[in-house]
């Protein structure tokens, strides 16, 4: 997909995979708050991924989903999102 001339949209996706935890859905969840994090979406269909999002507005939020095994770019209208949550990534320290 070619750059859309909007600031973040295509960045690279992420180096590594997403946590390998599902964590719980929130109440009240906003992907503005998530930008540049691993998030994890429930969709209003019912269907659910990680999400690393790089690009959000009003008219559609872009970036990186994963497949089980790698990144690929992907947008959404963002009318079709129940809910985020991108949790603090535990560490090892």
């Amino acid at each position: 997909m070619a750059h859309m001339g909007k600031k973040g949209l295509m960045r690279q996706p992420p180096q590594s995979p997403p946590p390998a935890f599902i964590p719980p859905k929130p109440a009240v969840s906003y992907i503005v708050d998530c930008v540049y994090q691993y998030t994890y979406v429930w969709l209003r269909s019912g269907e659910n991924f990680w999400f690393y999002p790089t690009y959000v507005d009003m008219d559609g939020v872009a970036g990186y989903r994963w497949s089980g095994s790698y990144w690929y770019f992907y947008g959404i209208d963002p009318r079709f999102i129940d809910a985020v949550s991108c949790p603090p990534i535990p560490t090892p320290f």
